[in-house]
């Protein structure tokens, strides 16, 4: 699985898991990666990009 979008830069980010009783333990946060197919300098490519990059428009989708 791809680690980062290549459109904003988004990755992984890490934090403490909080529960009721207040003890604390890590955990992490995944972006939702996507591998499409794009227009990148004219030429179809597949790159890693988040959904919140597809839903923006941030990226030109060819099917």
């Amino acid at each position: 699985m791809a680690k980062r979008c290549e459109i904003c830069g988004k990755e992984k980010s890490f934090g403490n898991k909080i529960s009721f009783s207040h003890s604390r333990s890590n955990r992490s946060w995944s972006p939702n990666i996507r591998r499409v197919k794009a227009v990148v300098n004219g030429s179809r490519k597949r790159i890693n990009v988040c959904t919140r990059c597809l839903r923006s428009g941030k990226v030109e989708r060819a099917i």
